[in-house]
């Protein structure tokens, strides 16, 4: 008798696969997007420092077109993340990049105030997009081990895209180009970036989870799988047929599911209503702290800011992740951004007090990052079933981008009523809610499978789990 090694299927290799170039060029053509989502989302706060004077625009505009894209991201995340559900993710990827592409050229040339928000809503509906489909097509190719590292890898791109847009604004602002040309150039710039990886989008196979767990195609996801990973991931197919489809009324009537959808979509609105209306009024923060500092300084402030407190915060993320707990995380940031947004509030003087003041503001984003900013991200894309997990991605980043566009919108207004102590103090009690919510209504993902968490049934692999120490014989 001789001893046959089983040869993994298609989740055994993917669950079990070592880090491999397979993963860090998956994570580089979906990151790119998160650059360039978080280049254009935050770049206009400086934009609107030239436009406000150019355009004379009223305190009205000046919110909404700094908030118009969130909202418009709120539809792009549910309408994407459900037509890759449908009809699949590959035929998806890319799509959302295009948008972005055409969004952010349009902008660059918006001949006024209207045009300028028409374009802005086509660059926030592809970005809204991209939101599911990056983040779960990077789940559904990482391995159990690595998963929260490898998916904070994309959005950790996010901080490079908001350091980006502080240099750029520096440069512009120091080169002596006219104010009419700097906002172009910085709205336009955002095009770069997706242009460079649309290719690569699609070109991407189909998710190999998708493939044998939704469409029963096992053999063509394992050929996928090896064809991608020139070689590196190699499987058997799939034998066992499809878990059954979920329709959207099926998840709107599954009460985990809609649990699942207030929990992670929930958390990520209170992330988002505290991260997107301290960063895009970074410049404002910075005008009220010190009046009488120029644009050039109050830019290099900003940009100090993120260097320094923010990308170490999603480096952290990126490194420590996985070990520490995705939930568990997700607790400790909001509970620390809590405390940090409650001392800025409540120490007396200390909005008068540029250095302490920015130390705290700093520490916020190193949580922020080093939390839930993260965290809100890879959970949505660890939790639903296969059949769903673009659409409840979606659900989740369009409750969360709502917030944002909520937080873009109302700070400058709670920032005029109560100054900068009542906005902080606002933002620390979304923080405590996040906490809250976060304990009350998601599991801990961190260590185990995709199918082990949404509990789903895969093909072969609960088998192979009883086999695995009884090798097959052939005579």
């Amino acid at each position: 008798m001789t001893s046959i090694a089983r040869q993994p299927d298609v989740l055994d290799s993917l669950n079990d696969a070592p880090v491999s170039f397979f993963h860090l060029r998956a994570a580089f053509t979906a990151g790119m997007g998160f650059f360039t989502d978080a280049y254009d989302l935050f770049i206009i706060g400086s934009a609107l420092i030239y436009l406000k004077p150019q355009w004379h625009l009223s305190s009205h505009e000046i919110a909404l077109l700094g908030s118009i894209s969130l909202i418009a991201a709120f539809l792009g995340a549910f309408v994407f993340g459900r037509l890759a559900d449908l009809i699949g993710r590959k035929r998806i990827y890319g799509l959302e990049a295009l948008l972005m592409v055409i969004g952010a050229l349009a902008c660059a040339f918006a001949p006024g105030f209207i045009w300028l928000l028409v374009f802005r809503v086509v660059l926030g509906i592809g970005i809204g997009g991209d939101y599911p489909m990056s983040a779960v097509l990077m789940s559904e190719y990482a391995n159990a081990r690595k998963r929260g590292a490898l998916t904070s890898l994309v959005f950790g791109m996010q901080g490079l895209g908001l350091a980006f847009g502080p240099v750029v604004a520096l440069t512009l602002e120091a080169s002596g180009i006219p104010g009419e040309m700097i906002w172009r150039i910085m709205l336009g710039l955002g095009a770069l970036p997706p242009l460079a990886v649309l290719y690569l989008r699609r070109t991407m196979p189909e998710s190999p989870r998708y493939k044998a767990l939704v469409l029963g195609q096992g053999a063509e996801a394992a050929s996928d799988l090896q064809a991608f990973s020139n070689g590196q991931l190699r499987a058997g197919a799939a034998t066992n047929p499809p878990p059954r489809r979920l329709r959207l009324l099926d998840m709107l009537r599954d009460r985990r599911l809609l649990l699942l959808v207030l929990g992670t979509g929930g958390a990520w609105f209170l992330n988002d209503y505290a991260f997107y209306g301290n960063a895009i009024s970074t410049p404002e923060i910075m005008h009220l702290l010190a009046p009488h500092a120029s644009i050039l300084a109050a830019s290099a402030w900003a940009l100090i800011t993120f260097a320094v407190f923010a990308i170490p915060g999603y480096l952290a993320s990126i490194l420590f992740m996985d070990a520490i707990g995705h939930r568990r995380l997700q607790v400790i940031g909001f509970a620390a951004m809590a405390a940090c947004f409650a001392a800025m509030a409540l120490i007396p003087g200390i909005t008068h007090s540029v250095v302490p003041f920015l130390l705290l503001y700093g520490l916020s984003f190193f949580f922020i990052q080093f939390g839930p900013n993260c965290t809100t991200f890879v959970i949505p894309a660890e939790v639903f079933p296969t059949s769903v997990r673009t659409t409840g991605h979606g659900f989740a980043a369009g409750i969360g981008k709502f917030g944002a566009f909520i937080g873009t919108f109302v700070f400058p207004f709670v920032a005029a009523v109560g100054g900068i102590k009542g906005s902080m103090l606002f933002a620390a009690g979304a923080s405590v809610l996040g906490v809250v919510l976060t304990l009350a209504t998601l599991p801990e993902p961190s260590g185990k499978t995709l199918e082990e968490i949404s509990g789903e049934t895969p093909p072969r692999t609960a088998a192979a789990k009883l086999t695995e120490a009884l090798p097959l014989t052939a005579a």
